[in-house]
């Protein structure tokens, strides 16, 4: 049987496997997904975003095993730092959602980033467009936790929950600027801890100091290492996808979304047609030493550059 016919059929191997290939940016598996993009479309994809040491492992492991009583079908994609030494994800969401791992209507992959800015992997939405494929329900994307960089994150998911945790020390200077607008939920977890509901009370303050805000997002205080919050934090999820559907800005946002990505991926393919031109011709060492020396302006750099790929067909 064919690779696309076995995802299709919900094979977990054949799932990991195109994904790996997608990873490797492999031509069969664009082919594939060309092939079977018209099966895609039916997930909720929800992003998880915040600082480092938040809790973000822990509450998407909560919330998909919430979602797993309902006999939902959960895709996680955990995006973990590179290692520098071998270039692949450390792997660490992994380990702490071992128990999960176990659970065949669960389907969780580690990929590291690579070095791609924004908090995720270049491959992320290629996954989620395999995830899909095989049939997730609910798709999590649980990224990085680089702080404001993070933002990519909005131009992938339906739902972003932002997460927050008390004694950071100045709460208003680590959720401004960027990250407070991709919010559509916001989560303060380990609410156990002193300062709390300062933190909350804060964020919603931040919230009401907006006024081009068509929907207040709500603010919840959860406990994901015991379980508290958390059935309330899935109804919120629900509830904004069904906001999202009947004031017709999940179709806006999806299209936003998909010219970002068409506008990337023309990028990357420019960039790597330069990048083969030029390893054989020299020109881009020849033009950057020019640049450098001031003998050529970058300007005219750039058009030289994209005169000498203008017959390559893609």
């Amino acid at each position: 049987m064919k690779l696309a016919e076995r995802l299709l059929d919900g094979d977990r191997r054949a799932c990991a496997r195109l994904i790996s290939m997608v990873e490797n940016n492999d031509k069969e598996a664009i082919e594939i997904i060309k092939e079977l993009y018209k099966h895609t479309g039916n997930a909720h994809v929800i992003g998880i975003t915040g600082p480092p040491g938040g809790g973000k492992s822990t509450l998407t492991d909560k919330l998909a095993k919430a979602l797993r009583k309902e006999n939902k079908k959960v895709g996680i994609i955990a995006v973990d730092p590179t290692s520098p030494f071998t270039g692949g994800s450390i792997l660490g969401d992994r380990v702490r959602m071992s128990d999960l791992a176990l659970d065949s209507g669960v389907f969780i992959r580690s990929m590291g980033t690579r070095g791609h800015l924004g908090g995720l992997s270049k491959a992320t939405q290629g996954a989620v467009k395999v995830l899909d494929i095989f049939g997730c329900d609910y798709i999590f994307i649980e990224t990085v936790g680089v702080g404001q960089s993070e933002v990519d994150i909005v131009k992938t998911a339906d739902t972003v929950v932002l997460i927050m945790v008390p004694g950071l020390g100045d709460d208003i200077q680590a959720i401004k600027a960027g990250t407070m607008e991709i919010g559509d939920i916001f989560a303060v977890n380990k609410s156990d801890l002193f300062g709390a509901p300062k933190t909350a009370t804060e964020i919603k303050m931040m919230l009401d100091m907006n006024p081009n805000m068509e929907r207040k997002p709500p603010v919840l205080q959860v406990i994901a290492t015991k379980n508290e919050g958390m059935d309330n934090l899935v109804d919120e999820i629900k509830k904004h996808m069904s906001y999202m559907q009947e004031a017709n800005k999940l179709q806006k946002r999806r299209e936003s979304n998909a010219k970002t990505e068409i506008i990337k991926l023309a990028e990357e393919e420019i960039i790597s047609l330069i990048l083969r031109k030029n390893e054989t011709m020299g020109l881009l060492d020849d033009i950057a030493k020019g640049v450098a020396m001031r003998e050529i302006d970058p300007y005219s750099a750039r058009d030289k550059i994209l005169d000498s790929i203008k017959d390559i067909t893609i």
